[in-house]
């Protein structure tokens, strides 16, 4: 972490007064303006309020809003909704994390792509979904897939 970085965190962590209490605010203001919890953070978090690491990382972990990987560019979402899961979601979720070469939760390595799934988009009538974006693309299947992502830079990258 460079020093500009660091000192934004003793900033955020200037607005707190280092009592155990503050732990999931100081976490969420850390992830609002990084985007997710450096380890860097982390250690600073532990010292300014006195717990261990270990204990700052247990609650990070729980929390599924809070991140302590970076997002990647684009966001990937596959719902997991009763209609999408009859009709193909988890074929669609295994035929992305293929053509993208990363897993459910997990972010590709060039920081481009980030792969989550939720229980329900709201687009039950287009079964089974996925979100890009945010811009939803419906009654998916495993060619329709491969389209979306045939473009990117990814293509080539993990099909070697």
């Amino acid at each position: 972490m460079d020093e500009l970085a660091e000192e934004f965190l003793r900033e955020i962590l200037s607005f707190y007064q280092g009592h155990k209490s503050e732990l999931i605010p100081i976490l969420l203001e850390i992830q609002n303006n990084f985007g997710y919890l450096p380890k860097e953070a982390i250690l600073l978090v532990s010292n300014f309020i006195n717990v261990p690491k270990g204990h700052i990382y247990s609650v990070a972990s729980f929390y599924t809003r809070l991140r302590l990987l970076p997002l990647g560019r684009h966001r990937v979402t596959v719902c997991r909704g009763t209609a999408c899961h009859i009709r193909g979601a988890p074929q669609i979720l295994k035929e992305i994390e293929n053509v993208l070469g990363i897993k459910e939760g997990e972010t590709s390595s060039d920081l481009e792509y980030t792969l989550d799934t939720v229980a329900c988009i709201g687009c039950c009538a287009l079964a089974p979904c996925l979100t890009v974006d945010g811009k939803v693309h419906g009654a998916m299947n495993t060619d329709k897939v491969k389209k979306i992502f045939e473009a990117s830079s990814v293509k080539g990258k993990h099909e070697q």
